[in-house]
C-alpha cells in the first residue's frame, strides 16, 4: 500500500472512530437563527429602499414600500433595525470569527478553495477565513453606515451638520453600502454553492459528514465535547 493510501485509510479510521453515523450536529441554536434572519430581512429591505433613492433608474423599487415618501421614511429605521440586530449576533459569534494563522494559509490557497480541493487546506474551525472576512466587513461597514446615516437623516439630524459634511457622508454611505451589498451577495452565493449550508440556517443542524468535510477542526471540537459530557444517570 502506498504512503498516500495509508494516510487516506488512517483518516477514514479516525473518522469512523469519532463519527456517530447518521447523527446531526447542532450548528446554530434557535436564538442564533432567529437573530440571523432578522438581520437578513432588515438588510434586504434597507438595501432595496436605499437603492431606490440612490439612482432614478432604481426608483421603481420604492413601489415595494408604498412610494417615495414612505421609502424615505422607512429606510433609516430599517438601517437602525439591521444595526441593532447584528450587534446582538456579533456578541454571540465574535469569538469564533477571529483570524488565525491557519486562516491566512487558507486564503493563500484560494485556488484549492474554488476548485473544491479541501483535502489540501488546513483544517477549518467553526468558520473558514472567507466567512470571517464577511463578518469583518459587516462589523466595519455597519458602524460607518450608522454614523453617516445619522448625518444625512434630514428629518432629525441633518440640520446640525454643515452641507460639505453631509455631502461627504452621502458619498461614504453609498460606498460602504456598495461594499456591504457586494459582500452579502458573495456570502449568499457561497452558502448556496456549499451544499448543506442552507440547512444550517433553516433547521439549525448539519450532517456529521458535512461538518467533517468543511469544518473538520470544529467537528473534532464538538464531538470531543459530546463524548466528554457525563452520561445521565
Amino acid at each position: 500500500m502506498s504512503t498516500e493510501a495509508g494516510r487516506i485509510d488512517a483518516r477514514a479510521d479516525d473518522r469512523r472512530a469519532i463519527l456517530p453515523t447518521g447523527d446531526a450536529i447542532v450548528r446554530y441554536t434557535a436564538r442564533q437563527r432567529t437573530n440571523h434572519w432578522l438581520v437578513a430581512i432588515a438588510f434586504v429591505l434597507a438595501a432595496l429602499s436605499g437603492l431606490a433613492m440612490f439612482h432614478p433608474g432604481l426608483f421603481w423599487l420604492s413601489d415595494l414600500f408604498g412610494g417615495g415618501p414612505w421609502t424615505r421614511l422607512l429606510h433609516p429605521f430599517l438601517g437602525l433595525a439591521m444595526f441593532i440586530a447584528f450587534a446582538f449576533l456579533a456578541v454571540l459569534l465574535h469569538a469564533d470569527n477571529r483570524m488565525t494563522p491557519g486562516d491566512w494559509r487558507w486564503l493563500r490557497q484560494w485556488r484549492d478553495v474554488v476548485s473544491n480541493h479541501e483535502e489540501r487546506l488546513p483544517e477549518v474551525g467553526r468558520y473558514n477565513a472567507g466567512q470571517k472576512l464577511v463578518f469583518l466587513v459587516i462589523v466595519l461597514a455597519l458602524p460607518v453606515l450608522l454614523v453617516t446615516g445619522l448625518i444625512i437623516w434630514r428629518q432629525y439630524f441633518a440640520s446640525y451638520f454643515p452641507i460639505p459634511l453631509i455631502r461627504l457622508a452621502v458619498l461614504v454611505h453609498a460606498a460602504c453600502a456598495f461594499a456591504l451589498i457586494t459582500t452579502i451577495i458573495v456570502h449568499v452565493y457561497a452558502g448556496i454553492w456549499i451544499k448543506g449550508s442552507v440547512r444550517a440556517m433553516t433547521r439549525g443542524t448539519v450532517t456529521a459528514g458535512w461538518a467533517w468535510k468543511h469544518h473538520r477542526a470544529w467537528f473534532r471540537e464538538v464531538t470531543h465535547a459530546a463524548r466528554s459530557r457525563p452520561e445521565p444517570d
